[in-house]
C-alpha cells in the first residue's frame, strides 16, 4: 500500500541526519543499501500478521557505503510479511485500519521533524 502525500516525497537530506531521525521513530536502515540506495523499516507484530511501514530513498549525490551522501525520499509503503516469500505491497492485501493510521501518524511526525531540520 502506497503511503502517498505524506510530504517526504522528493526530500533531500543528508544520511547522517537522516539515519538518526530515522532511529529515533524505530525506523532501521541496518542492511538494506547499497551504494545508491536505502531502506528504513519498520516492524509491526500484530494478531493479523506481520507488517513493515518502509520508507525508500536514493543518493542524489555522494556515497551511502562513505556515510556521506544526500538522500531523496520516496513514496513510502505499508506492506504485509508472508513467509517465506517476503513482503507483499498489493492493492488486494488488508491493513488493519489502526496500523495505516499509526504508520500516517509516524510519517506526519517524521516529515514535521525533517521540515525543521531542513529550515
Amino acid at each position: 500500500m502506497k503511503l502517498e502525500n505524506t510530504g517526504l516525497e522528493n526530500k533531500q537530506v543528508e544520511l547522517k541526519r537522516l539515519d538518526d531521525l530515522m532511529d529515533s521513530y524505530q525506523l532501521v536502515r541496518a542492511g538494506q543499501w547499497d551504494y545508491e540506495r536505502v531502506t528504513y523499516d519498520r516492524k509491526f507484530e500484530l494478531k493479523e500478521g506481520i507488517y513493515y511501514l518502509r520508507i525508500f530513498g536514493h543518493a542524489v549525490e555522494g556515497d551511502v557505503g562513505a556515510r556521506k551522501a544526500t538522500i531523496q525520499l520516496l513514496t513510502p509503503l505499508l506492506g504485509k510479511h508472508y513467509y517465506p516469500h517476503g513482503v507483499e505491497y498489493g492493492d488486494g492485501e488488508h491493513f488493519p485500519q489502526s496500523l495505516v493510521k499509526q504508520s500516517e501518524k509516524i510519517l506526519t511526525d517524521i516529515n514535521n521533524d525533517l521540515e525543521q531540520i531542513l529550515k
